[in-house]
């Protein structure tokens, strides 16, 4: 298929598929009591902030323009906060739930657009595909099968494709990685990209470790098995 309509099927169920996923989390986040932790640790940084005099809004722009006094205050204040048992669990649950909402919500949107309606619609199609004509097939022209639906979707899309950088995100943002997760970061970035470069129908990791290939429904005949295909 050509790459303009298999990019605009790719963004088209990409923002249907993150709709999903967050609908997701929040039904997981109510179930969890995610917000009960959130306010406890918001409670305890205002009452440490107030005790101390200290703001831990502080960007790192505001931190370089501070005083040597402000920033000894300020990391005591963050001290007290981690010795703060209560604090600390509260912490904890939340970097612990934010994880597993996230990678739940993202696994069961995926499930659902990528295995579930392709098994329904047929030919491998989600949505976006079914809007731009394009499916999926074997590449040697033999119709996909759930079990290759299912790789393509579980180990391409969601493990290698979404929560690999997830999680390298998250934990940029938690502060528990640092230049590796960048460059781990980039690597997948840059191999994604040779791969649709530099193979031959511009095949990326969850379609070369399916062993499928998206093709443009209307010009393509898929075979319901090798045999069919043979005798054709």
């Amino acid at each position: 298929a050509g790459m303009w309509k298999r990019i605009s099927a790719f963004l088209f169920d990409a923002i249907l598929l993150g709709i999903l996923a967050v609908l997701f989390a929040f039904l997981l986040s109510s179930v969890l009591g995610y917000d009960r932790y959130v306010d406890t640790l918001n409670r305890c940084y205002e009452a440490y902030g107030e005790q101390y005099g200290v703001d831990f809004q502080t960007s790192l722009s505001q931190y370089d323009s501070m005083t040597e006094e402000e920033k000894q205050q300020l990391e005591e204040a963050y001290r007290a906060v981690g010795q703060d048992e209560e604090a600390a669990y509260a912490y904890q649950m939340t970097i612990r739930l934010t994880i597993l909402m996230v990678s739940l919500g993202i696994l069961l949107a995926c499930l659902i657009w990528e295995v579930l309606i392709p098994a329904l619609l047929k030919d491998g199609q989600t949505l976006g595909k079914k809007i731009f004509s394009l499916g999926l097939m074997r590449a040697d022209g033999v119709r996909v099968s759930a079990t290759a639906l299912f790789i393509r979707t579980f180990l391409g899309k969601y493990a290698i494709g979404t929560m690999v950088p997830v999680f390298i995100l998250l934990m940029l943002y938690f502060g528990s990685i640092g230049l590796a997760g960048t460059i781990v970061l980039l690597g997948l970035a840059v191999l994604q990209l040779t791969l649709l470069l530099a193979t031959y129908y511009h095949t990326p990791v969850h379609d070369l470790l399916a062993g499928t290939v998206e093709i443009d429904l209307p010009s393509q005949m898929i075979f319901e098995s090798r045999e069919a295909l043979i005798a054709y």
